[in-house]
């Protein structure tokens, strides 16, 4: 994934797409930042899993950009970071719809036998593993409020 964004950012930088390029250099200078607060070289390589996590990251921060944005009356500014959230979006797995995510809650939770809602911070964080990445956690959370 790491070499993958390497190699966009030349094609970026050939193809003068300057939005894309920007949002691909920033990428690039959140792996090496989460290379040093891993106590690692600036020069290795992030793992994949890593890489996935910071991607999810910085597109977490366009959204809540978006949202602040909107709410503040900057359309304009609002746009721009939907634009580079697009981009981000490209390098994320799928995510999973609130009929599948509801789906999948139902069935781990019968699976798991839990029925006494002080264990569902456990249940939380045993789904949230199994769904990094694949679901938004608020839609996750609110389908496992729901349950209990």
């Amino acid at each position: 994934l790491v070499v993958d964004i390497k190699e966009q950012i030349k094609d970026a930088m050939r193809a003068k797409d300057a939005l894309r390029l920007t949002v691909l250099r920033g990428l690039s200078a959140a792996f090496t930042n989460e290379l040093v607060n891993q106590k690692r070289r600036p020069d290795e390589e992030l793992s994949d899993d890593d890489a996935l996590t910071v991607i999810m990251r910085e597109s977490k921060k366009r959204k809540d950009s978006i949202e602040q944005f909107t709410a503040g009356g900057r359309p304009e500014l609002a746009e721009s970071e939907q634009a580079e959230l697009a981009i981000l979006e490209t390098f994320l797995p799928a995510q999973m719809s609130r009929d599948e995510i509801v789906a999948y809650v139902t069935e781990a939770k019968a699976k798991s036998g839990i029925t006494d809602p002080t264990q569902k911070g456990v249940f939380m964080g045993s789904l949230m593993k199994e769904l990094r990445g694949k679901a938004d956690g608020n839609i996750v959370k609110e389908v496992v409020e729901a349950l209990f």
